[in-house]
Order: structure tokens, then C-alpha cells, then sequence
């Protein structure tokens, strides 16, 4: 059977599980493009990655997917040209084309502005489409897609997130921002809001030292804005807390909370975007309900079981399958 191409800029530590899961269901060939990237990229050596790797230049990509020698294309969307190169490509080959759709609002850039009717022909015309939740799925579906659509779930190693930790705890209460302080990850916003406990940045550690963070916090803050050329797709720190058992304090601009992984007063509490005052309520309340906390805690590990690598690569199987 032919391989599937699969396009794509990196294959971060954090995908190679997923994309390991995919390779052994479908037998995939990735097209790592390479280009910035905003929360890490690779840094693998191809031959320590489980799954056959190319590393084409994006000029080449039409080529390669029209060349006969794959069953199918997937791509995801990433690089400036790589995307409709995919496309054109598997069109040219005539072999089905599948786009791995990550974003729920079209940035606001005068950049992004030239590529919108594109990406917009792309949705409609894909075979199908498979995305990171429902979130995605249903701001593809306002383009009017054609073929249909799918859910791949967001998930990290579920085996080393859950596994047992050395709690590493600071204060009585201790809340936790995991990532970069950057303007649109909303620290500024967090700083005004954490008056209570102490507040804990954890960036530049192992993942063991991440884990004992999260072993040893009271709750995760993940405080993202939205801004003109961003918008949380996921956060995938919601799926490593949880599997430790930590409930999170998410805006409305985290794609975990629109997507349906943490749910207000289920498994977390979901405030609006850039509300200092209402993240300060959230966090007076988790910081004075210990009993709230435990239950949200757990309803979060059993949550996020669903969110596994072989649940994406099951969404993306059946994206092709579709097709």
C-alpha cells in the first residue's frame, strides 16, 4: 500500500507520539517544511524519529505530493506556501486531499489578509478536514466545506504526564503559569489578578521538572488573549495538568475551553479574556474551596483519559478513510 504524505512544519517532542500513532495505523511519509514556530519546534534528528521524515523545500512540495508515490496528502496549515503547494499538488496527482485545520479565527494581519479567499478555497474544497475539536469544526463549518469534518483530539503522553511526581510546593497555595510571559499568553493580566498564594512561573524546565509543578500547584492559570495575529489554539498544559489531577483557570481565549476539555465548574473555571477582576474572583475561589478544587481536580483526570495519541490518530484515519 502507498504511503500518506503528511505536510507539516516540525515534529515537535509533543507530536511525536501522535505522529507515531498515525504512521503505524496509515503508514505516513512527513514533510517537515521547517519556519517559526511559537511554542517550539524540532530539533530531532530524522533518524531517531519513528516514522519516515523528508525535509523538503517548500517550492518543492506541489511536486513531491503530485508524484504518484502517495495515497493521499494531508496538510496542515503552516509555511507561506507549503499549504497550497499540498493542495495543488495531490489535485494535480488527483489523489484525495485532507487539511489538518488548526485555527478558529483568521488572524488580522495585512499579511494574513492575502491569504484568506486561498485558505478559504482550501475548506471548501478539501475531501475532508480534521481539526483539533469542536471549536475548530465549527468555524470551518461557517466556510462551507464540502467534504466532511472531523475531530482529531489534542493530546500529550498521557503515560508520563500521569505518572507519579515529586510535588514541588512552594506556598499553602500555589498557582501555576506554565509557558513564555508574552503579551497574548496574558501574564500582565495574571500579575494584576494573583494576590493571594504564590504565584509560580514555570518556564525553561525539564518536563520531569514540569510535572513536579504541577504536582505540587493548587491550580493552572492560563490567562491567553486574543490579539491580531493570535488566538490560542489548544494549550496543551491543560492536558498535562489534568492528567496530574490540577484544575485550571482558563479564559475564553484557550482553545481547551472553547474546544470542550475544560468546562466551567466541571473540570475548571473559564473567566473572559483580559478580565483581571474576574480572574481574581476565579482565583479568591479556588484559593478559599479546597473541596472544589478536589472535585474539579478529579473530574479533570478523568476528562482528559479520552485525549489520548491514539484518539488523533483515530480522527485522522477517518478523515482519510472519508476520502
Amino acid at each position: 500500500m502507498k504511503p500518506v504524505l503528511f505536510v507539516t512544519n516540525h515534529a515537535p517532542p509533543f507530536r511525536v507520539g501522535a505522529f507515531k500513532a498515525l504512521h503505524e495505523r496509515e503508514n505516513v511519509v512527513f514533510a517537515l517544511i521547517g519556519g517559526d514556530v511559537r511554542h517550539g519546534g524540532g530539533g530531532t534528528q530524522d533518524d531517531e524519529f519513528p516514522f519516515p521524515v523528508i525535509r523538503p523545500p517548500q517550492r518543492t512540495v506541489a511536486r513531491i505530493a503530485a508524484s504518484g508515490r502517495y495515497r493521499a496528502v494531508i496538510a496542515g496549515i503552516s509555511g507561506k506556501i507549503a499549504l497550497p503547494a499540498a493542495y495543488a499538488g495531490a489535485r494535480a496527482g488527483r489523489v484525495p486531499f485532507v487539511l489538518w485545520a488548526t485555527i478558529w479565527a483568521h488572524p488580522r494581519t495585512p499579511a494574513h489578509a492575502l491569504s484568506y479567499l486561498p485558505l478559504r478555497h482550501i475548506y471548501r474544497h478539501a475531501d475532508a478536514i480534521a481539526t483539533y475539536g469542536p471549536h475548530v469544526s465549527a468555524y470551518v463549518r461557517t466556510k462551507h466545506p464540502r467534504g466532511p469534518v472531523f475531530e482529531a483530539p489534542q493530546a500529550v503522553d498521557s503515560a508520563f504526564w500521569g505518572a507519579s511526581a515529586t510535588p514541588d510546593r512552594r506556598a499553602d497555595f500555589q498557582l501555576l503559569f506554565a509557558g513564555r510571559p508574552a503579551p497574548e499568553k496574558g501574564f500582565a493580566v495574571l500579575e494584576q489578578a494573583a494576590d493571594v498564594g504564590e504565584l509560580v512561573v514555570a518556564q525553561g524546565r525539564t518536563p520531569e521538572q514540569l510535572r513536579n509543578l504541577y504536582a505540587g500547584s493548587d491550580v493552572l492559570v492560563v490567562p491567553s488573549l486574543p490579539t491580531r495575529d493570535f488566538l490560542e489554539p489548544w494549550g496543551l498544559v491543560v492536558n498535562e495538568a489534568f492528567h496530574q489531577g490540577v484544575p485550571v483557570i482558563a479564559t475564553d481565549a484557550v482553545g481547551a475551553a472553547a474546544g470542550g476539555l475544560v468546562r466551567h465548574e466541571h473540570t475548571g473555571l473559564i473567566v473572559p479574556a483580559g478580565d483581571a477582576r474576574a480572574l481574581r474572583a476565579a482565583i479568591h475561589r479556588l484559593h478559599d474551596d479546597a473541596d472544589l478544587r478536589h472535585r474539579l481536580g478529579e473530574n479533570a483526570r478523568h476528562a482528559v483519559a479520552e485525549y489520548t495519541f491514539d484518539a488523533w490518530a483515530q480522527g485522522m484515519s477517518r478523515a482519510l478513510a472519508a476520502c
